[in-house]
């Protein structure tokens, strides 16, 4: 009887690794290069190719407003015409990955908790009179 392979998850090969470093550096490298006003502060954090290498996803932040964020969804769109051009000329791939941009999630997520802790913070009493508290004071 033929022993069954446990399951595993996708497989990460080192060579997408390198590929996504790359798309990274020439996207961002470009990025810096367009005059779009609606790209204000845009940071791209990461590209995620797929195994195949034909759909790169490329996630951003953005510093400000949500409209702003808005604006630069939509000026991203319309720059991904010239930012896959000018990928095809710094990286020489047999297939040239569709690009979708997704902004970040992760950045969201650290904003909310950065928020909360500074709720937590503002909560607390500058005079903290518990009794853990008063002991400390007096082996000073």
């Amino acid at each position: 009887m033929p022993r069954s392979r446990p399951r595993q998850g996708p497989r990460h090969y080192p060579r997408v690794a390198r590929v996504n470093e790359v798309v990274l550096e020439a996207l961002a490298g470009e990025l810096a290069d367009l005059s779009d006003p609606r790209l204000g502060f845009v940071t791209l954090t990461g590209v995620e190719v797929s195994a195949d290498l034909q759909v790169a996803d490329v996630y951003y932040s953005v510093l400000g407003t949500a409209e702003e964020g808005v604006e630069t969804a939509a000026a991203l769109e319309s720059a991904k015409p010239r930012l896959r051009t000018v990928l095809g000329r710094h990286v020489r791939m047999k297939y040239l990955p569709e690009l979708r941009f997704r902004e970040d999630p992760s950045v969201a997520g650290g904003q909310r908790i950065d928020s909360l802790l500074r709720e937590l913070h503002s909560d607390d009493d500058p005079v903290d009179d518990t009794p853990d508290r008063r002991r400390n004071k007096d082996r000073r």
